[in-house]
């Protein structure tokens, strides 16, 4: 079960007993470990997968995933203790949580453990970068990663220096390969990126459920 942050976290303070999970009737999961793999290239230590016994799907499905012990932000200034999340049924598809510009987009691909480095940019024309986050790992439904068909899927809606809006589509699709649940889209513009969207039934999950229509805000930078 993945577990999407607010902001990326300090793993010192990672463990698996940070967390409960919570079934409809009341009981307590069995947590085993977890892990922020594969997501571990620069901007991505916010998604955290849990693993274990979390119920029954049909007869006592997990409804909550609370936080119990002192797990804190990257930069020390949050503890995540006591906070709450409702679980997303296994049968809904994955959608878009979370996007923001990357400053460090020439980096990712380069940094974290090889195996697990998603592919790069292109050098060429490309001036910023927007990290997307979806609710859990997304492929095609034949297993493959996504390519030039599926970047022109997506919507980014863009403001110019004098205030005027359009919508685009990424010059290129990066941070592929390494089995994480983000997406790279890199701009060949500097206007100020304000959302992300994308159609429904295009990516699966690793239940196999397509994604519905899809859309999120980018966080403003701190």
């Amino acid at each position: 079960m993945p577990v999407i942050f607010s902001t990326e976290l300090d793993l010192e303070t990672l463990q698996a007993g940070d967390f409960r999970v919570v079934t409809k009737s009341g009981q307590i999961g069995t947590m085993h470990c977890a892990s922020v793999l594969p997501a571990t290239d620069p901007g991505e230590l916010r998604t955290v997968l849990l693993i274990g016994n979390f119920g029954s799907v049909s007869e006592d499905p997990p409804v909550a995933v609370e936080v119990i012990g002192h797990l804190y932000s990257i930069d020390g200034t949050l503890d995540f203790r006591g906070a709450t999340v409702a679980v997303t049924s296994l049968e809904d598809g994955p959608s878009m949580i979370f996007a923001e510009v990357v400053e460090d987009w020439t980096l990712i691909g380069n940094l974290g453990p090889r195996r697990t480095r998603g592919s790069l940019c292109p050098s060429d024309n490309i001036v910023q970068a927007i990290r997307v986050t979806w609710a859990g790992g997304v492929t095609l439904a034949n297993g493959k990663e996504p390519g030039d068909v599926e970047r022109d899927l997506y919507r980014i809606t863009v403001a110019s220096e004098d205030g005027s809006q359009r919508i685009l589509t990424p010059a290129a699709l990066a941070d592929l390969g390494d089995g994480d649940n983000n997406h790279m889209l890199c701009l060949d513009t500097k206007d100020r990126p304000i959302s992300v969207s994308f159609p429904a039934g295009i990516l699966t999950d690793p239940n196999d459920d397509l994604n519905p229509e899809t859309s999120v805000f980018l966080t403003k930078p701190n």
